[in-house]
């Protein structure tokens, strides 16, 4: 038996890092032992000075350098997020296990709650620059309750010193990355019970929301692991190439590239990620650099290229240009009271939400996108999350959030969307309520003289051909998820949809020259 020595920091969450990858290992190669070795970082023992006060680079990693030099460890866990951007000449990062949710995680007590509504102040525990720069006008947005000020205050710590400073300080809510809670709610291990049993009691006396990473892209490689060796030592390299995930090792990568060309660092107020998804390549880069400059992108590469240039007579919508080839009508509250007593809501747009919908106390609200979110929020609705406009294939990842020990097949969300999309069949595996009505316009849009489309719903496309049957044989566009897919059903498996973000990024791809 080979013994694969391997040092880590001993925060509960550092201890399960390691101890993953050690599982991995021995489950993947035959013949390897595990032993671990877990002490304090530089950014343990000063738990005072907020960590973009510190100068020292690596405040959580510097320190286990001398395990590889010394060799007196084979490898090193950390949280890839920790690592400085620049490489080391002695040692190199060589594997990474399949990623955890990147997003942030806002947690606000329930206690809190009317009392931030009735004066209109926020207090937020994080010490991230890159979470108050981002996140202030969010808040004051998206929130159920107009929200004059947020207040960003400094807290250190382990997650369970955390989560207990929210209970216990002056404060309406925490932000973590979620990628921490998840893994330690999922922790078989026994050591770990008493970090469970806390957070699970944390999350019985708060609201949580997942930060959209639109808004909020986080610190570049959050939720992943890096496995760091020596240079030397190619037998560990060989055997973690066994476990490595490359997917996300090349996703890490780039967002760190990208940190690396503003400067690096925990001080930066910049997030960056970088998500590889089957229609293409995300990217969601927000902040300030120390140079002043605003960063401010969400940016899809499609898989698929983007079709011809023509000029804008050809393409429909024009800037501007009505695209509507419905009116809605509200249909009666017995059609959709059903749905006001369910766990699980997912919004598909703001009018879906009908006037006197009174959802369960502990319902979860998700929402197919930023504008939906805003607009219940004006309402006084508690919104959890959203696709952010990727489509409701895009994994809400809340297995761990809500306890479902089956993973996502154990939440049965319940979509509020128009009655033909409720009636339909098989175009999406979750359950639909029908709130309103779509009523086809006699005359639609004139679609005469367009080559080429990009479509919002799958209905807006289903009315069009019925008007134009002609378009069938022209270039189709559409956002991620259903309506991308429900146009390649229509138009025959050698249909080439593109996929685009949203109808201004395609059009500034086919009117380009």
């Amino acid at each position: 038996m080979k013994t694969f020595r391997i040092s880590a920091r001993h925060s509960d969450l550092a201890r399960l890092q390691a101890y993953r990858v050690g599982d991995s290992l021995k489950a993947r190669v035959s013949g390897i032992e595990t032993q671990y070795n877990f002490r304090a970082s530089l950014g343990d023992i000063n738990q005072q000075d907020p960590l973009w006060k510190m100068p020292e680079k690596g405040v959580f990693t510097e320190d286990f350098l001398k395990d590889l030099r010394e060799g007196s460890a084979e490898m090193v866990v950390h949280s890839w997020k920790d690592l400085p951007t620049e490489p080391r000449p002695e040692t190199q990062i060589v594997a990474t296990l399949p990623r955890a949710d990147v997003r942030d995680l806002l947690l606000f007590r329930k206690d809190r709650f009317a009392s931030a509504k009735a004066n209109g102040h926020v207090k937020v525990l994080t010490s991230s620059p890159r979470r108050a720069h981002n996140l202030a006008e969010f808040m004051k947005t998206h929130l159920p309750f107009a929200v004059a000020e947020v207040q960003f205050e400094n807290v250190r710590g382990n997650i369970p010193t955390r989560l207990k400073k929210l209970l216990s300080q002056d404060v309406d809510a925490i932000i973590v990355a979620k990628a921490a809670i998840d893994r330690l709610l999922g922790s078989p291990e026994e050591e770990f019970l008493e970090t469970r049993d806390l957070i699970k009691s944390v999350l019985n006396q708060t609201l949580f929301m997942v930060l959209p990473l639109s808004v909020n892209p986080t610190a570049a490689a959050q939720g992943a692991l890096a496995v760091e060796i020596s240079r030397e030592r190619e037998d560990v390299r060989d055997a973690l190439s066994a476990i490595n995930c490359e997917a996300t090792f090349r996703s890490v990568e780039k967002e760190r590239k990208i940190l690396a060309s503003y400067g690096g660092g925990c001080h930066q107020k910049i997030g960056v990620n970088v998500l590889l998804r089957p229609y293409g390549e995300l990217l969601f880069l927000r902040g300030l650099t120390d140079a002043g400059e605003v960063l401010d992108r969400v940016q899809l590469t499609p898989s698929r290229p983007p079709t011809p240039a023509v000029s804008e007579a050809e393409i429909f919508p024009r800037a501007g240009e009505e695209a509507n080839f419905f009116d809605r009508e509200d249909v009666g509250r017995e059609a959709w009271a059903w749905a006001e007593g369910q766990p699980l809501l997912w919004v598909a747009r703001e009018n879906a939400w009908p006037s006197g919908f009174r959802p369960r106390k502990d319902a979860i609200i998700w929402t197919a996108g930023l504008r939906t979110w805003r607009k219940l929020a004006q309402r006084g609705v508690w919104v959890s999350g959203s696709a952010e406009s990727l489509g409701e294939e895009e994994p809400t990842r809340l297995e761990y959030l809500l306890g479902a020990p089956g993973g996502a097949g154990d939440l049965k969300w319940v979509k509020l969307t128009h009655v033909q999309s409720a009636e339909s069949r098989g175009a999406s595996e979750m359950k639909a309520c029908g709130t309103y009505r779509l009523v086809p316009k006699m005359a639609g849009p004139s679609l005469k003289g367009r080559t080429h489309f990009y479509w919002m719903s799958g209905s807006s496309f289903d009315r069009a051909v019925e008007l134009y049957p002609e378009i069938r044989n022209a270039h189709h566009a559409a956002g991620p998820g259903l309506t991308a897919r429900h146009l390649e059903t229509a138009l025959g498996s050698q249909a080439q949809v593109s996929v685009f973000l949203n109808v201004e990024s395609w059009r500034k791809a086919v009117l380009a020259r």
